[in-house]
């Protein structure tokens, strides 16, 4: 398997609201089914980890040996967009799918060393850190990547034109922070990776997330099967829900988003509810879980950093959570691509530098993959 995303089955004439029918003669091979991570964990990791603040020194040890972390402040360098100091945070959160360890087990595909992000959300916490609004990134974007260098010292020329997720396959972290950072204008001032296999255990752990369906979801590719009504997800159900993007909406990535947005909202308000205090072996369980599954930017590389990040997050519930896609539409030169729409995207990206709430002009006509309202929590 090649370091780029496979594309998916093609299809043509595309529209503002969705790619439309499937072009004949033009079948493409089908995703591998461990491609798509679960970026929620990532956000709820952070809430989890607090949690193991309160035990023993062993357990602290223990946690703070279980973290990974990269430095994405000495790798990019002084070429930033300047630190907006008014109180909010930026966090870029992204999935990766290594094929690496259980990943393969529970994705399929063969272990080719690679890696891809092929879901990312900017979380943006206003001033105060009562409020959040989440920007998903389709990886199926088309974006212009600037030159980065990987963690290993290796330099990577600017390329035009590629697929957003090819910016974390080339160069790792450091090169999808630039390439964010290139098309916003905003600077990230923390970074959060979860792989799938670790967003599995963590739902697990939690004893599964309630969610409701408006109607069946049956999609053989992502291996979930939903009758409509209300259900509590394991691990591996929910990660079919976030995977599926052929058994609800227009079949494009973008509806698969508006499933994902939809679980981040249940997978929280899960966290908040499971009353994890009175039970400290699920304390444990969860805390060990969401430390081994995240690697984070180097400011956030011990339990003590994340349990002060993690309180600054405890404050914003569901309630006062806004999720949006970056504005796009379908590429009308490939409609398994999607392009920025730049006037639009600009109002995001304006709102949140200037730590204002996201206009609804900004997303109103844009692509939205036709899944919105198929779950709730």
């Amino acid at each position: 398997m090649s370091a780029e995303s496979m594309p998916d089955p093609a299809m043509n004439q595309p529209s503002a609201n969705g790619p439309g029918r499937r072009a004949r003669g033009r079948r493409r091979k089908p995703r591998s089914a461990g491609r798509k991570t679960l970026l929620a964990t990532a956000w709820v990791a952070a809430g989890v980890v607090v949690l193991g603040g309160a035990g023993a020194g062993y357990v602290y040890f223990k946690l703070n040996g279980n973290l990974h972390s990269v430095d994405i402040n000495q790798m990019l360098g002084a070429d930033r967009p300047k630190k907006v100091d008014n109180g909010s945070e930026n966090i870029l959160v992204l999935g990766s799918d290594t094929r690496a360890g259980g990943n393969q087990k529970l994705g399929g595909g063969t272990d080719d060393g690679s890696a891809r992000s092929d879901t990312a959300m900017i979380v943006h916490v206003y001033a105060g850190h009562q409020k959040a609004s989440v920007v998903s990134i389709p990886r199926d974007t088309l974006v212009d990547r600037p030159a980065c260098t990987d963690t290993k010292g290796t330099a990577h020329p600017a390329a035009t034109g590629v697929m957003f997720n090819e910016a974390y396959s080339a160069g790792g972290a450091a090169c999808a922070v630039k390439t964010v950072e290139s098309l916003t204008g905003i600077r990230m001032d923390h970074y959060l990776e979860v792989d799938f296999a670790g967003f599995q255990r963590l739902i697990d752990d939690l004893g599964g997330v309630p969610v409701t369906t408006t109607r069946a979801i049956d999609d053989p590719q992502s291996h979930l099967d939903l009758q409509a009504g209300t259900h509590t997800l394991n691990g591996q159900q929910a990660l079919g829900l976030v995977r599926t993007r052929h058994g609800v909406g227009d079949g494009s990535d973008l509806g698969r988003i508006q499933l994902q947005q939809a679980f981040v909202k249940a997978l929280i308000g899960q966290v908040k509810n499971v009353g994890v205090f009175s039970d400290p072996k699920k304390l444990y369980d969860l805390a060990d879980t969401a430390t081994k599954s995240v690697t984070t930017d180097s400011d956030l590389g011990s339990v003590n950093s994340l349990i002060e990040f993690a309180n600054g997050l405890k404050g914003v519930s569901t309630k006062h959570m806004t999720m949006v896609t970056m504005p796009v539409r379908y590429d009308p030169a490939d409609p398994n691509r999607v392009l920025l729409e730049k006037s639009k995207a600009q109002l995001v990206w304006n709102a949140l530098r200037d730590d204002r709430p996201i206009p609804r002009s900004a997303t109103e006509g844009t692509a939205t993959g036709q899944a919105n309202g198929v779950v709730s929590s």
